[in-house]
């Protein structure tokens, strides 16, 4: 049976130079990075190396660069310390966020007398930068957290908009950039962005690693305690294979990134167009069938499907090898749907089946109309 894998907005396949950087690490280099003997030594100079060199790519200090498990901790770890050590006690988000946030605020609300605002968003899921600029009047101590680049339907924020508002308000900006980085440039020396969280199984590294950025002399202080490893940021024994895989899989990224993302995006509007053609009562959503307001990896569509068929389309499409997502992968297998889509949808088409396509530099033209012609029989069966 044909397979193809078209949800790499959940998670990537691991480049095989990713693949061959970590076992090497494994095989030879394992000490433990605390330790003063050479075997230690050898392993605490790989992990500096990496953080020199992710620093880098973001024009900003190796201090800067706090390794985590991934986006979530990274997220975790800016917005409860912001509120626990920094004094924040106004959070504006929108409702649009990854769970990573929403369900931390949600937390910190119940632990804090934490105020939150949600910005509104338009019916495309585009912030109310206008409203935004408002809510940032408001006087207290405040932190922004917008995500970069939205996981299910692709829209970009404006980054360089929204941490101009915030430092002209005196406020603190976090942005959750885990679809972003390894597929667009940051350049923190003129993003006005405190905090951003990354994770390495989102541009062809391992799962299970990812980094937080924070500005130096924000303040910050540990949520896991226990040792000193991370400017004691993250107590824990530094997991060298995989911040050697993080470090390979960014440098492939961003070393590529003028040939790949071409590639992706002409991959892009194929899947539209063929789609398009072969289904002409479909709907994109959000802003995912504009290239240059939403990312050129992943398209979210609405179907013309009745309710009936529809909570069966996913299964058929698992039946016939095609991997793909009804929302972040992060919902997988919850009776309730996308908490993204509810905000924006109107009441009809919510009804309706939406499926996130997401794509990689593994995916062929071949896969697309494979794929389009499943759908269309699916559709019309």
């Amino acid at each position: 049976m044909k397979t193809v894998y078209f949800d790499n907005a959940a998670t990537t396949q691991m480049r095989e130079e990713v693949i061959t950087s970590m076992a090497e690490v494994m095989q030879n280099n394992y000490g433990n990075p605390s330790s003063s003997h050479s075997f230690g030594r050898s392993s605490k100079s790989l992990v500096e190396s990496c953080r020199k060199t992710i620093a880098s790519f973001f024009n900003v200090s190796a201090s800067e660069i706090i390794f985590t498990s991934g986006g979530t901790e990274a997220d975790n770890l800016v917005l409860r310390s912001a509120v626990r050590d920094l004094g924040v006690s106004h959070i504006i988000t929108s409702k649009i966020e990854h769970h990573a946030v929403l369900h931390t605020i949600e937390q910190l609300v119940i632990e804090h007398n934490l105020h939150v605002s949600f910005v509104n968003v338009d019916a495309n899921g585009t912030i109310d930068y206008v409203e935004l600029e408002k809510l940032l009047q408001i006087q207290e101590n405040t932190l922004v957290s917008l995500m970069h680049v939205n996981n299910e339907i692709g829209n970009i924020l404006d980054l360089k908009r929204v941490g101009d508002l915030c430092k002209a308000n005196n406020a603190l900006f976090h942005t959750d950039a885990v679809q972003g980085v390894g597929h667009y440039y940051m350049d923190l020396q003129d993003l006005q962005i405190d905090f951003f969280a990354a994770s390495a199984h989102k541009f062809h590294g391992p799962k299970g690693v990812g980094f937080v950025f924070i500005r130096k002399n924000t303040g910050l202080k540990p949520l896991i305690f226990g040792g000193e490893q991370e400017r004691g940021l993250r107590a824990g024994t530094e997991s060298v294979h995989n911040i050697v895989g993080i470090e390979t899989a960014l440098k492939f990224a961003y070393d590529n990134l003028e040939s790949e993302s071409e590639y992706l995006k002409n991959l892009k509007l194929y899947f539209i167009d063929k789609l398009s053609e072969a289904v002409p009562e479909i709907t994109f959503n959000g802003l995912s069938k504009n290239l240059e307001k939403s990312t050129y990896t992943l398209v979210n569509v609405c179907l013309p499907v009745d309710p009936q068929k529809a909570t069966m389309l996913l299964f058929q499409l698992d039946l016939k090898g095609i991997a793909c997502s009804k929302g972040s992968a992060c919902q997988s297998g919850s009776s309730r749907g996308s908490h993204v889509l509810a905000e924006i949808l109107s009441d009809e088409d919510i009804q309706k089946p939406s499926v996130r396509f997401s794509f990689s530099i593994y995916n062929t033209k071949a896969e697309i109309d494979y794929v389009v012609d499943v759908l269309n029989e699916l559709i019309n069966a």
